[in-house]
This record gives C-alpha cells, structure tokens and sequence, in this order.
C-alpha cells in the first residue's frame, strides 16, 4: 500500500488516485493542480477540457517566469496564464481514475471535490544533447508525482438566527483626536 501525504477525514467517503514519475512538466502540473483544488469532480473534469480547447487559461502563479499575459488570466485574479495540454490530460486520467474508484465504493460521483492534490518533483531523466565544437550538454526532463484525494461533500450548514431578546451591545464610542475622557 502506498502511503499519501494526508489521508481523508473520512476515508468511508473519500476516494484517492496517484501516478508517479509521470513524463509531465512539473511546474506546469502544479500550476494546473492548483486551478482544481476544491473544485467538484464534475466541474474540474469540465474545467481542464477547456483548457485543452483553449476556451480556459490555467494561471501561472508561483512559476511564472517567461509566461506571456492573456485575457482569461483576469477570471482568476491573475495577468499571467497558459494552457498545459499534457498536464491537463495527464490530470483528466487521474480524475477518471479516482471517479472510478469512487464508483467501486458506491460513493455519489455528483457529490465528489478535490479535497486534496499534490504535485512533486520526481527524478529526473537524463539526455543529451550536442553543441558546437563537439561538446555535449545535458537535456533533462522534469517528472513529476502526483496524488489527489476527492471527498463527498455535505450540504452547508445554515448559521442559525438569533433571537430577538440576544443582541450584541453597541461598540463603545470612540473618541476624536485630541479629545479627552471625561472622567466621573
């Protein structure tokens, strides 16, 4: 058995997916990854098709350098955005994975989240290639391995009214500048 990162509050009513040393870019996984986490499993599946038809941005937040600016990037708060096709689909593959395994337990698929995922830097694999003067230099790839926990989640919990007669108390008064307290 594998071990995760964090396991489920409820493990009855979570199921997990992982891949390790996935040929997938890693920042552009992570950047990915945290676009979906905690969304509905319905809504991130719909979320990372758009990205491969370009009809949605990923925001590039923390690995951002060289990233062009885009228009979809403004949805998310954000200036820079790209769309990691393979990183979408490698995503896509584990979502299916884990609804899947959701279906196995007899979850509800239509209650799923991503309650968790997490991207890691697997080893990296090594190439060459071949430079000016019969030089060689190294052309390495950048895996990564991933896990991601979806839960059912339950309906929100209304705040309950309080009643009439259990009012806060006003904020005291405060005082302008340079007025003084008068004292009794």
């Amino acid at each position: 058995m594998v071990k995760y990162s964090k396991e489920p509050e409820n493990a009855a009513k979570a199921c997990k997916a992982r891949g390790s040393k996935l040929r997938v870019h890693f920042k552009n996984t992570r950047e990915t990854a945290h676009a979906i986490r905690g969304y509905s499993l319905k809504k991130a599946q719909k979320y990372l098709e758009d990205v491969i038809a370009h009809k949605q941005a990923v925001p590039f937040r923390r690995y951002r350098g060289g990233v062009g600016r885009c228009a979809q990037a403004k949805q998310f708060g954000a200036t820079q955005a790209r769309w990691p096709k393979k990183s979408a689909e490698v995503l896509l593959g584990l979502l299916k994975n884990a609804e899947s395994n959701a279906e196995l337990k007899e979850l509800d698929t239509g209650k799923l989240s991503v309650s968790h995922i997490q991207v890691n830097r697997a080893r990296k694999q090594r190439r060459r290639t071949y430079r000016a003067h019969g030089r060689i230099n190294p052309y390495m790839s950048n895996p990564c391995h991933i896990e991601l926990i979806l839960s059912e989640h339950d309906a929100p919990v209304k705040k309950p009214e309080e009643p009439e007669g259990t009012k806060r108390s006003k904020p005291k008064e405060r005082l302008t500048a340079g007025a003084t307290v008068a004292q009794s």
